[in-house]
């Protein structure tokens, strides 16, 4: 019996578009290969997106969001420790987990240039940067109100950076995995940059 919930097709195209993603990437999925991924049908990707590159958009901005619940469960769902070991687990959730995230690393570099042709992929993923660092903040200010801490300026500033930092290692991760450095070796270069500008 086919499912005719609309949640259930909405959330099968986005899987599908994920799938198709990283397997053929933005340029070559086509909306037959979002259909035959997602097992739904040309219409329902109209009726529930639009269009093709809506999907598509949507899902690489889903991608965005599902990364930053990882860090989040990561930072949050142990024992909270010191500031130190919680950056820790953020940045191995952001740094060390690339083999794992391999083709989301994949399909998200490759959503890059395309939306600098897109004005809505770039609104897109400009949306999905700016709710991660929402999200970074408020994981930030959660943690210093958990631990009697003061942050020592604005959590969207560190937040931007340290997503900026996870952005670079993962392009040269992607060329060259053996010399781009762990999480420990992330926060032991921030801790030693910290004291040298101090």
């Amino acid at each position: 019996m086919a499912r005719t919930d609309a949640g259930g097709y909405r959330e099968r195209l986005l899987a599908g578009a994920v799938s198709c993603l990283q397997e053929k990437g933005y340029a070559h999925t086509t909306a037959r290969d979002l259909v035959a991924a997602s097992g739904t049908n040309l219409a329902s990707i109209g009726y529930h997106f639009g269009g093709k590159d809506a999907l598509l958009n949507e899902a690489i901005a889903a991608v965005f969001e599902q990364w930053t619940e990882r860090v989040e469960k990561s930072v949050f769902g142990a024992e909270l420790g010191s500031p130190r070991e919680m950056l820790e687990r953020a940045m191995a959730e952001l740094v060390d987990a690339f083999e794992e995230l391999r083709p989301l690393l994949v399909l998200c570099v490759e959503g890059y240039p395309a939306a600098l042709r897109a004005p809505v992929l770039r609104e897109k993923l400009a949306d999905a940067y700016a709710r991660s660092r929402v999200a970074g903040a408020d994981m930030m200010r959660r943690a210093a109100a958990e631990l009697g801490v003061e942050l020592p300026m604005a959590p969207e500033v560190m937040v931007s950076v340290l997503v900026a930092i996870s952005d670079g290692l993962m392009l040269q991760w992607l060329l060259d995995p053996a010399a781009t450095p762990d999480a420990r070796q992330v926060v032991d270069a921030l801790g030693a940059l910290g004291a040298l500008v101090t």
